[in-house]
C-alpha cells in the first residue's frame, strides 16, 4: 500500500517513483488512495506537479534510475550521459551571458530600465525572445546543437513557474518522508473521526502524503495523525 510505484530488486530494496517523478506513480497511488468505484483513466491534468512531467525531459528524470536499477543498456548509458554533459555546458552558458537592459534594448529586447543585468536563461522566459533570438545577441550559443537548444528554451520559458514547483515538489517531499508504521492502529487514535479511521485502515497509507491525499481525510484530520505518528512507539496503545 502507499503512494508509490514500486518494485523490488535484486537487492531487495524497492524501486520507487512517486508523483513528481513519473505519470505511473500518479496513477498507482491515485489507484490506491481514491479507489476504484469508478473507471479510472490517467489525464494529465491528475497530476499536480504536470509541469515538470513533461515527454521533452523524460530522460533525465528517469534514465539515471534505471541505471541504478541495472536496466539500461551500456550504449542507451552513453547515449544519456553524453547528453547529460551537454545540458549541463549548456545551462551553465545561458546563465553566464548577461547584458544590461540598456544594451537588450539596442538589440530589439524590451525589458525595463533597471539596471540589472539578465541572463540569457532569463531572457529565455519572456513571450517574444526565443533560442533564436538571443543566438543572434550571442553567437557562441550557436555551438548548442539543436535538440540541447530546445531543451534549454523550454527550460528557461517556464524558469519561474518550475521553480515554485520544485519548491513545492520539496514540500511534498518532506511530507512522504515521514513513513506511518505497518501496523499502526488508526481506531485508537483521538481526533480522527470514525469514517476516517476506517478510511486509513482499508488504504493503510505508507507516508503521511499518502494519507493527505485520500479522499476526507481532512487538515484536522492528518494533524491528529501526524502527532500520533511523531510519539508513536511500538505495541503502544496509547
Amino acid at each position: 500500500a502507499g503512494l508509490n510505484a514500486a518494485l523490488q530488486v535484486n537487492n531487495g530494496e524497492p524501486f520507487t517513483l512517486d508523483r513528481a517523478d513519473a505519470y505511473i506513480g500518479v496513477m498507482i497511488d491515485d489507484l490506491i488512495t481514491k479507489g476504484t468505484q469508478e473507471p479510472y483513466r490517467m489525464f494529465t491534468s491528475r497530476a499536480e506537479y504536470r509541469l515538470v512531467l513533461r515527454a521533452d525531459n523524460a530522460d533525465q528524470r528517469l534514465t539515471s534510475k534505471g541505471i541504478a536499477l541495472g536496466c539500461v543498456s551500456a550504449n542507451r548509458q552513453k547515449v544519456f550521459e553524453a547528453k547529460r554533459g551537454l545540458l549541463k555546458e549548456g545551462r551553465e552558458l545561458v546563465n553566464r551571458l548577461k547584458a544590461t537592459p540598456n544594451d537588450l534594448n539596442m538589440k530589439g529586447i524590451k525589458v525595463n530600465q533597471d539596471g540589472v543585468r539578465r541572463s540569457v536563461s532569463q531572457l529565455l522566459a519572456y513571450p517574444d525572445v526565443d533560442f533564436a533570438k538571443v543566438t543572434e545577441i550571442w553567437p557562441e550559443l550557436s555551438t548548442i546543437s539543436q535538440p540541447i537548444a530546445e531543451q534549454l528554451e523550454i527550460e528557461g520559458t517556464y524558469s519561474g513557474y518550475l521553480q515554485r514547483q520544485d519548491a513545492d515538489i520539496q514540500a511534498f517531499r518532506r511530507d512522504e518522508s515521514l513513513k506511518i508504521p505497518i501496523d499502526l492502529d488508526f481506531s485508537i487514535i483521538d481526533g480522527l473521526s470514525n469514517e476516517v479511521k476506517k478510511k486509513l485502515d482499508e488504504t493503510r497509507p505508507d507516508t503521511l502524503g499518502a494519507a493527505a491525499r485520500i479522499s476526507g481525510v481532512t487538515p484536522a484530520a492528518l494533524t491528529a495523525l501526524l502527532g500520533y505518528v511523531r510519539r508513536y512507539r511500538p505495541n503502544n496503545a496509547a
